[in-house]
């Protein structure tokens, strides 16, 4: 049975730093495209950060560019979101999601960040 554990959210201050971390269980990571999700209340699920199965770059929405970066460990199975200098529009759950094919996909449960002084 496929799970993904989201965890690391929380509340944070403007300006201060999170990590995401979406601990995958049934699957290896380093055979699917992973990215990072969310969703903030009353809005559209939109992408945040992605990571090819192999090979090729990362790539982020434009909001977040040069404030997270998406890693993978193969060993731990697991892949990360590190956030830095978060804003308080970056309040949202996170979601985690593992794609094989159009067919073959998966999400984590997600994980709240609250952004708030």
């Amino acid at each position: 049975q496929v799970q993904l554990v989201e965890s690391g959210g929380g509340l944070v201050q403007p300006g201060g730093s999170l990590r995401l971390s979406c601990a995958a269980s049934g699957l290896l990571v380093s055979g699917y495209a992973m990215s990072w999700y969310r969703q903030a209340p009353g809005k559209e699920r939109e992408l945040v950060a992605g990571i090819p199965s192999a090979g090729g770059s990362t790539n982020y929405a434009e909001s977040v560019k040069g404030r997270f970066t998406i890693s993978r460990d193969n060993y731990k199975n697991t892949v990360y979101l590190q956030m830095n200098s978060l804003k308080p529009e970056d309040t949202a759950v996170y979601y985690c999601k593992a794609v094989r094919s159009y067919l073959s996909y998966y999400w984590g449960q997600g994980t709240q960040v609250t952004v708030s002084s």
